[in-house]
């Protein structure tokens, strides 16, 4: 084959003769791709190009190299990176994710993501999990204990205040970052007890028009639903000292629109804490319980639009943490509770609730499918 121009063969063509200029077939030993000069490719859903380029020649920085995709078992979830609830895949090898990329819903995400959500995948496998649980022994220092021994020795703290001053001294933290399963037995819990101390922290960050959510709980509309109130007004009673013990999941609370610091707890009779990550409750919080995040779970969760969708295990922890719903379970055993069993398990509880309550009624872990169900309307 011959250059149209030059006439030579395009194996070696590179310029026309006599005019220095390259021939239209001309070939070179690189190829540099550049953005449109002066349009920098700058912008919170950039990574998205990765994906919609239609032979794989573009790749993130933060996959590029780690592992070969198509070692990847590719596990149907969610984002839990705000109130959007995106459709993923969390791509997993090794008993460790490696990313997430979009999975098409088009009634949440279409197959788009941003890049922060994308990102959230990191925090998964952080340095910072809870892997430990903690005890605050007699000398008032931190100290490692077994799941059974902790559950127990928190059991012991709150049976001992209710007896003496009632379970009314009693409150309830929720997250919108558990499940709804896990809040369904949290509520379940708290009634058990005998307090209507109950409230959830719903923290906030910066939002867009395309998928970004100004509410940064994957599950507060569940919350919401579940009959969680905003935990602002509880906040206020445990700052002027009207309750002595706390029970918490996760370290929302700390979030500025609530108490900002653990200050607050440090007169507290009980605080009990289930977390999946380190915090700075860990300097006031007499046991402390490893939670398990929402890749390492069977759980459903209700996104701001009212869509409750499920997520499946996609890695196992590498250490003893157990969903928040287990964990109170067990422990309201421990705490004597009539009819309760330690032998928690999240589809059976997702069942229960939808058995239980109207809105959810369809919306079982089985019912919402691999694109989610929406929540029914609440009655007038």
């Amino acid at each position: 084959e011959r250059c149209i121009l030059c006439r030579r063969c395009v194996r070696f063509c590179r310029e026309v003769p006599g005019t220095g200029e390259l021939c239209v077939t001309a070939r070179g030993d690189r190829s540099i791709i550049e953005t449109f000069p002066g349009t920098p490719l700058d912008n919170d859903y950039s990574m998205n190009v990765a994906d919609i380029c239609p032979v794989g020649a573009l790749t993130t920085r933060d996959f590029r190299f780690k592992i070969r995709s198509w070692f990847l078992e590719e596990v149907e979830g969610i984002c839990t990176g705000c109130a959007k609830g995106c459709n993923v895949y969390l791509g997993a090898a090794h008993n460790k994710v490696y990313r997430y990329t979009p999975r098409r819903n088009d009634e949440v995400n279409e197959t788009w993501l941003c890049d922060s959500g994308r990102l959230s995948y990191q925090r998964i496998g952080a340095p910072d999990r809870l892997e430990q649980p903690l005890v605050r022994g007699e000398l008032g220092v931190p100290e490692v204990s077994s799941v059974d021994a902790a559950i127990a020795s928190a059991a012991e703290r709150l049976r001992g205040l209710v007896a003496r001053k009632g379970a009314g001294v009693v409150a309830g933290i929720a997250s919108g970052h558990a499940s709804n399963e896990d809040l369904f037995t949290f509520a379940r819990f708290l009634e058990a007890l005998g307090t209507q101390n109950a409230g959830v922290t719903l923290v906030e960050g910066d939002a867009d028009a395309l998928l970004r959510e100004k509410e940064q709980a994957a599950n507060g509309a569940g919350a919401r639903a579940l009959g969680f109130q905003d935990a602002a007004t509880l906040v206020e009673r445990i700052r002027s000292g009207g309750v002595d013990a706390v029970v918490c999941l996760g370290h929302d609370l700390l979030d500025p629109r609530y108490l900002g610091g653990p200050e607050a707890l440090e007169s507290l009779d009980s605080v009990i804490v289930l977390d999946s990550h380190v915090s700075a409750l860990e300097r006031v919080a007499h046991v402390l319980l490893p939670a398990r995040v929402a890749a390492e779970k069977y759980a459903t969760f209700t996104n701001a639009a009212g869509h409750v969708q499920r997520v499946t295990p996609a890695v196992e922890p590498d250490f003893d943490a157990y969903p928040e719903g287990e964990l109170l379970a067990r422990l309201g055993v421990a705490l004597g509770f009539e009819g309760w069993r330690g032998d928690w398990e999240a589809r059976g509880v997702s069942r229960s609730l939808a058995a239980s309550n109207p809105r959810f009624a369809g919306c079982d872990w089985e019912g919402v499918g691999s694109t989610g169900r929406a929540l029914g309307e609440p009655k007038a």
